[in-house]
């Protein structure tokens, strides 16, 4: 039986949706035009756009409908980062001019009951009826290949022409000394507190690590960030890095680089002491009551019985071409099983074009996507193509133009000055080939260049392009003027200077 804690009408309400206690299974079809195996958005992808377009589709879940995004990530996540921003923004009123304190009091079980409440909300968009309702035979149980175009399901066999393999991922749990004994949480299990942590230690310092590390800081937690690289987030500008981290640790954060957490040790019914050692080679130990771990995704393969379907696969995922097509030439793989773009808007993106391969002799290919990734916390951090390295790596000769916040009028007056935009073309051109924003809107910003670079629109289109003022987003055109004047070579500047002389 799933269940969801704590037990209350909110998590009832969630599992009525997306794994109904009373679900009965649908008879199997002869044989399904596309089997998704995974109920995330990959896999409902995969289903609803096949019924959409008249197939036959079922769709397996193990456990939840709606993946992780709706019950372990995006959604629940991003219900903490807000009421935790709302408490920062408070606390800051002074600068606004009214009374801001840091004694603010938080009711933490209230903020984990909004959380539950909107989520359950959202939930029925996720619905096994609402698939069902779409056409699509909605299975739950555990799925096992039995053959090459075989599934087992809760005692019956499901036959198929395409399958998809959308089965997601799960937090990576690190081989350390003590760790299972003194307890952790991952993203499966943190959004089920009642009670805030007094001390907490998150481990691992990617976008993850850091949107909650910054949520609980602000909630009241006392919080210590571990990463082992050399930055936090090691994905994203080196500068962009830096400016969060100084932010972090501005708002209390107690944020480590270098670091290698190598034992833990229960000392207490709660109280846990992490025995740290930094590259350099010098050692720490700290207290703490809670342990996040947020240090990587591991693929789930387990289960699928993939070699009877003749599936390869890896410890960093299945493995597919070019065209999201598996070693089975019926199977395809999405979404973050394979190990690449772990973003939802990823898996919807594969799932897609996944489809157009599988039923119409498509040839997309996954590195055509273009994908942006955005990091939520306070400023966001959003990228999309390459940064300035990979383009050098690449033997890329790039023009950068960049822009920094503290001189956009809608970002002074809103107290959101720290940050930058910075756009990559390449050299002597409009093309953009990547771009990195840091903002407090970051994430809605990134899109239009994403727009651009989906449809090899030069930057100067967005010097041409009215927004309005004052918005954040006019960096963006500030960006273009900057490739405009760049146009403006001293044979044209004469010419110019000429023809208004004539005039």
């Amino acid at each position: 039986m799933t269940s969801l804690l704590p037990e209350d009408t909110h998590n009832n309400e969630l599992l009525s949706q997306v794994h109904p206690p009373d679900w009965k299974n649908p008879i199997p079809a002869d044989v399904y035009n596309l089997v998704a195996i995974g109920g995330g958005t990959a896999g409902i992808i995969a289903a609803l756009g096949t019924a959409g377009l008249g197939g036959k589709s079922a769709l397996i879940e193990k456990n939840l409908l709606g993946g992780d995004c709706l019950n372990f990530g995006c959604v629940p996540s991003k219900a903490l980062l807000a009421a935790a921003k709302a408490v920062h923004q408070t606390r800051q009123g002074k600068e606004f001019g009214f009374a801001g304190s840091d004694a603010i009091a938080v009711d933490f079980g209230a903020v984990m009951e909004r959380l539950r409440r909107l989520r359950a909300s959202i939930s029925h968009h996720d619905s096994a009826e609402r698939f069902a309702g779409l056409g699509v035979d909605v299975h739950l149980g555990e799925a096992r290949f039995i053959g090459p175009d075989e599934i087992e399901v809760a005692g019956q066999t499901l036959k198929f022409r395409r399958c998809v393999i959308a089965t997601g991922g799960r937090a990576t749990i690190p081989a350390i000394d003590g760790l299972q004994e003194a307890g952790y949480f991952t993203n499966e299990t943190i959004f089920s507190l009642t009670d805030l942590p007094r001390r907490l230690a998150v481990i691992g310092g990617g976008p993850i690590g850091c949107e909650l590390a910054q949520a609980f800081a602000r909630l009241g937690s006392q919080v210590t960030l571990l990463q082992r690289g050399s930055r936090l987030l090691p994905r994203v500008v080196p500068e962009a890095a830096e400016l969060l981290t100084n932010v972090l640790r501005r708002e209390g954060i107690d944020v480590h680089v270098n670091a290698k957490l190598e034992r833990v040790e229960l000392i207490a019914e709660q109280a846990k002491r992490l025995h740290i050692r930094f590259l350099n080679g010098a050692a720490r130990t700290i207290e703490v009551d809670a342990i996040l771990l947020a240090a990587g995704r591991t693929p789930n393969v387990e289960g699928l019985n993939l070699s009877a379907a003749g599936v390869k696969f890896t410890p960093k995922g299945i493995t597919v071409n070019g065209f999201l097509q598996t070693s089975n030439a019926r199977v395809y793989a999405t979404g973050d099983v394979i190990g690449q773009a772990q973003f939802t808007h990823a898996a919807d993106a594969m799932s897609r074009i996944a489809l157009q391969n599988a039923f119409f002799f498509g040839r997309k290919r996954l590195r055509d996507l273009v994908i942006p990734e955005t990091t939520y916390t306070d400023p966001e951090i959003a990228h999309v193509g390459l940064t300035a390295e990979e383009a050098r790596e690449q033997g890329l000769a790039i023009d950068t133009y960049r822009e920094e916040m503290s001189r956009n009028d809608r970002a002074i007056v809103d107290g959101d000055t720290e940050g930058f935009a910075m756009i990559h073309c390449r050299r002597g051109t409009a093309q953009i080939v990547g771009g990195t924003i840091v903002a407090r809107h970051a994430g809605e910003m990134i899109a239009t260049l994403s727009l651009l670079m989906t449809h090899r629109l030069p930057l100067s289109k967005l010097a041409t392009t009215i927004h309005s003022y004052p918005t954040q987003a006019e960096v963006l055109k500030r960006l273009a003027d900057q490739y405009q004047k760049s146009r403006l070579t001293p044979g044209v500047a004469a010419l110019l200077r000429a023809i208004l002389r004539w005039r």
